[in-house]
């Protein structure tokens, strides 16, 4: 009776052929291939192909397939997608706060060195080069708007407060975001602070 197994490399080559399919700037943790062999095995896997360059070690435990610039050299991912790949496939949700939202919707053009999610997962905090990205987990109210534009725009404008929600930062959003989308936002205006009311219903108008 013959034994199933598995040829030398075989983890190796189906490990980097899932990387491939995830194509350059995807970011990666060893459970999503434990499809492949074991938590052991895809650890040896994945520590052979940081060796040979194939991929790129972040942080313990945090993985990247790296996006190459012609100048810069390897590109560092975005704080979202090191937040994604860390919460994993499990439906745990995460919601950007504070600058980091702000910034992503082009309302202040401070980076911020600490990027905080909140999340109804666990948390968790990692360093990445010169930025720390951390996993607040909070509670299922904080998280009702959580993946939705309304939670975004709640995330951010609370960062700068209501005297800095400027005539030029709401004429910003009309432009930047589609009225369809903007038309959204009173559907879920129940679970934003009253002060932003008037505000999402300026932004529900026609530029």
């Amino acid at each position: 009776m013959k034994r199933n197994q598995k040829k030398p490399g075989s983890a190796d080559n189906q490990i980097l052929k899932a990387i491939n399919s995830l194509g350059h700037g995807a970011v990666f943790v060893p459970t999503d291939f434990l499809s492949f062999g074991s938590r052991q095995a895809v650890d040896v896997v994945l520590h052979r192909l940081v060796r040979k360059g194939s991929i790129r070690r972040l942080a313990r435990g945090i993985y990247d397939f790296p996006k190459e610039h012609p100048k810069l050299g390897k590109l560092l991912p975005s704080p979202e997608k090191i937040a994604e790949a860390l919460v994993g496939r499990d439906c745990t949700r995460i919601q950007p706060t504070g600058a980091y939202a702000a910034n992503i919707l082009g309302l202040s053009e401070q980076v911020p060195a600490k990027v905080v999610f909140l999340t109804d997962g666990p948390s968790r905090t990692v360093k990445i080069g010169t930025t720390t990205i951390q996993l607040r987990r909070t509670t299922p109210k904080n998280m009702a708007m959580a993946g939705r534009l309304i939670g975004l725009l709640v995330q951010a404008l609370r960062e700068l407060g209501k005297e800095h929600i400027t005539t030029e930062r709401i004429e910003h959003l009309k432009r930047t975001i589609p009225l369809n989308a903007r038309q959204e936002l009173l559907k879920d205006i129940r679970f934003a602070p009253e002060w932003m009311h008037s505000i999402f219903k300026e932004l529900a108008e026609e530029a």
